[in-house]
């Protein structure tokens, strides 16, 4: 049997096919950071591309819209606040213009992308979180949670912030006896998967701080390892087997004393780097160092982890930007994009299902994440969990635009700069795009009507005197709290409609339209 044909499987990716952009579309003269760290070295969102760069006397990265192509000029603005080189950086998933950013100087900072991108060089952070005692290489953004960040250093210490406070809301500094070599939340965020330099895969509660599974030598061999939770529940790693061949492997979580799939690859010296796309449940691979980008189906059928096909390029890969879901092209049928990097180079490659028809391919594109959080920080480290908001991409994704930004960073304020001035920090070079008065007062109308964090209603019941009416206030508190929820969102959603109105008669006016 042949992975790559399958036999008589049937899958609707068996011929995705990957190409890479012209060049023309290519991101030219990027001076791609040599760091030595095994990171992806470059983020991408619907609105921007990040790559890390080579910069003297500090770390920075580089940031532009994701519109932008050709030659990227030497005196380009970039993010220049680390005092040693920048080693991973991450969007928020739920804010396009959010972005953090770990460095060798050990501290994280968290930044905000004015839209449309830089216009001056920008040294100062919104939030800078200080706790690791040594570099810190790792970032992992909540799924579903907003404002809640893990960190994890060179320390061996794992860090869990809300970074609307700036707070330290966990940490656990004896899980891990050696180096971490990456972390991945499951799909609501109730635990993490790890892999570390002793060769153990675990699954950890962050929030009791208790290892909830290990599976000791989850590869034999002694480079880095990574691993991804899938949205099923399983954990898929890479790693290399004891005469350092590449591998992949599938665990399920129930039963870690042997894996559910392995597959041996080649005896390259790249890291592999999974890319992990819950929507179609695809695994993608990228070696640093390597000429190929391999792609794999994850199934319930035997053997589970299917090959597809690859994509091979003359020129190796340093790093690889993947886009989420929301800025893939639909009615092209991508249904991935990757940025790779090259030495000076960032070249966009799209995966595509080939399909005649020019009508949205719903069963390529089930219901994805969206940008709006399921639960706010406060509930989070209260207890709850809940996965990923879903939005459509029918008839395509359309980003919004700042003012829903701001609207968010009033649930909790993401800085105290944010309140009263329009919701956007001055020493962070915010933009606004929509006429300055409607966000404002947008802006204020949500500070006015959503109240400050409170205890968690299920906290507040446990603090009263137990007794028989304590799950009906229960109830009635939850009631009251979802009725205030709704009449907010109907709200925020009838000045979005506003706004945009505004906001599309503004741009007739500056096209001459009108």
């Amino acid at each position: 049997m042949s992975f790559r044909r399958g036999v008589v499987r049937q899958s609707k990716f068996r011929h995705v096919f990957a190409q890479a952009w012209k060049a023309e579309h290519c991101l030219d003269d990027v001076r791609v950071s040599r760091v030595t760290w095994d990171s992806p070295l470059s983020a991408v969102n619907p609105k921007f591309v990040a790559v890390i760069i080579e910069a003297g006397g500090g770390g920075a990265f580089l940031v532009v819209p994701i519109t932008k192509s050709g030659r990227i000029d030497q005196s380009c603005p970039m993010v220049c606040g680390h005092a040693a080189p920048v080693l991973d950086i991450q969007w928020s998933p739920h804010d396009d213009n959010i972005i953090a950013s770990a460095s060798e100087d050990c501290t994280v900072k968290v930044w905000q992308i004015p839209d449309g991108g830089l216009t001056t060089p920008m040294t100062d952070a919104i939030v800078t979180l200080e706790g690791h005692s040594k570099r810190v290489g790792i970032l992992a953004w909540h799924p579903s949670a907003f404002n809640i960040l893990l960190t994890a250093g060179c320390d061996n210490v794992i860090c869990v912030w809300n970074v609307g406070t700036g707070e330290l809301v966990y940490q656990l500094d004896d899980a891990h006896p050696d180096l971490i070599y990456s972390v991945s939340w499951n799909k609501d965020g109730s635990a993490v998967c790890t892999v570390c330099k002793d060769k153990a895969l675990r699954v950890i509660d962050p929030r009791r701080g208790t290892v909830l599974k290990v599976r000791e030598k989850v590869h034999d061999g002694t480079r880095p390892m990574r691993a991804v939770f899938l949205s099923d529940g399983k954990i898929l790693t890479t790693g290399f087997s004891r005469m350092s061949e590449r591998q992949l492997a599938l665990w399920d979580t129930k039963d870690l004393s042997e894996p559910m799939a392995i597959q041996e690859m080649d005896t390259s010296n790249g890291v592999l780097l999974p890319f992990y796309d819950p929507d179609t449940n695809m695994v993608y691979l990228c070696g640093k160092g390597d000429c190929t980008i391999r792609y794999f189906e994850v199934t319930d059928e035997s053997p589970y982890v299917h090959f597809l096909s690859l994509y091979s390029s003359k020129e190796p890969q340093r790093g690889a930007g993947f886009l989420c879901k929301r800025g893939v092209d639909v009615n092209k049928c991508e249904i991935a994009r990757f940025y790779k990097l090259h030495e000076r180079k960032v070249e966009p490659i799209s995966m595509t299902v080939p399909r005649k028809s020019d009508l949205f391919q719903g069963d390529l594109y089930p219901d994805t994440a969206s940008l709006e959080p399921a639960l706010l920080a406060d509930e989070w480290i209260a207890g709850q969990d809940a996965p990923p908001l879903l939005v459509s991409l029918s008839g395509g994704y359309t980003a919004p635009t700042s003012k829903h930004r701001d609207t968010l960073r009033g649930k909790p304020k993401l800085t105290s700069q944010d309140s009263g001035t329009g919701g956007a920090a001055s020493s962070a070079g915010t933009v606004a795009t929509a006429p300055t008065s409607t966000p404002t007062s947008v802006t204020k109308e949500m500070e006015e009507e959503v109240p400050q964090p409170q205890p968690h209603p299920r906290q507040a019941a446990r603090e009263i005197d137990g007794n028989t009416e304590r799950p009906r206030r229960e109830d009635d508190m939850l009631t009251e709290l979802l009725t205030e929820m709704k009449a907010l969102r109907a709200v925020v959603l009838a000045q979005n409609q506003r706004i945009e109105h505004l906001e599309r008669q503004l741009a007739r006016i500056e096209d001459g339209d009108v």
